[in-house]
């Protein structure tokens, strides 16, 4: 299959593209710059140059695939509604030029904060209530009854391994600026976490076989302790990990922290017994262990 992915140079798509191209699939990989092109023509993926703000560039690459995987976004804080407006963009318009195919369209999404306080399930669906994101794969799963067959990967808040610069590598930048790892309250709310080389085998699943408008869950452990999470970062840094007030939490972790006190385990023993799929890689303590995050 000709399979047109963004964000393919990015931490997950760097390990999407090798498992697609060990498939037998072809990639085109869309890049924004030289080095993202170069980055993928080394991976062994055909270059195709654009960005998530180039729609003429989207509609050309989702045109000429077979499928599409789509993990760009704009990882812009400062101005997210502006990220999320250009997802959203880029969504409709890889959508459009899928529609009437029946021709698979993976999307990127995420298990933080869709069941806060319980265990998330694949059946929980998208509310846009939930998150800005959230309402672009509302918009995203109407293109089922559009003859696309769309599919969307839930990642974990944590999708961890070398190369991470997401939640936990910014939990040890803190632990080193504060000089104590901490959790806020009594640490027991928990975080669900996958290796990227575990995620990155589902989404060549879904592309090849989910049904359309199937939610999958990339989830390799339910629910990790964010007391254990703040105890082995404090080990590996020769810092004692102590307790954060919820009212201090603000100041001490900063906008990260309304993530971190959200208690959101979730399963993924649906997506295995539907798809086949079973995380082999270390788990998230262990992973953190290797040292790879304190280099």
């Amino acid at each position: 299959m000709r399979v047109f992915v963004t964000g393919a140079s990015g931490f997950i798509g760097s390990a999407v593209l090798p498992e697609l191209i060990a498939a037998g699939h072809t990639v085109v990989g869309l890049a924004r710059s030289d080095a993202s092109a170069k980055a993928l023509a080394a991976a062994g993926a055909e270059v195709h140059r654009g960005d998530l703000n180039d729609p003429d560039s989207l509609r050309a690459g989702a045109a000429r695939s077979e499928g599409v995987i789509h993990l760009g976004f704009i990882h812009d804080f400062d101005n997210f509604q502006a990220s999320v407006g250009t997802d959203l963009r880029a969504i409709e318009t890889i959508g459009a030029a899928l529609e009437g195919s029946g021709r698979p369209f993976v999307l990127a999404s995420g298990t933080l904060g869709i069941a806060p306080g319980r265990v998330a399930t694949e059946d929980i669906p998208f509310d846009s209530k939930t998150h800005p994101r959230t309402a672009n794969a509302v918009v995203a799963l109407g293109l089922a009854q559009r003859g696309v067959r769309v599919s969307f990967v839930r990642l974990s808040p944590t999708v961890h391994g070398k190369g991470d610069h997401g939640f936990i590598k910014r939990f040890v930048d803190i632990a080193r600026e504060k000089r104590v790892s901490g959790y806020i309250g009594d640490g027991k709310n928990r975080w669900n976490a996958v290796h990227r080389l575990d995620a990155a085998p589902l989404f060549r699943l879904a592309l090849e076989k989910a049904p359309p408008g199937a939610i999958l869950h990339a989830v390799g452990e339910e629910g990790i302790s964010t007391r254990a999470i703040a105890e082995v970062i404090g080990k590996k840094l020769g810092l004692s990990a102590a307790s954060v007030t919820p009212d201090a939490a603000g100041e001490h972790f900063g906008w990260i922290g309304r993530f971190f006190a959200i208690d959101q385990p979730a399963s993924s023993a649906t997506t295995q017994a539907q798809m086949g799929w079973k995380p082999t890689h270390a788990g998230l303590v262990l992973d953190l262990e290797e040292g790879h995050y304190f280099v």
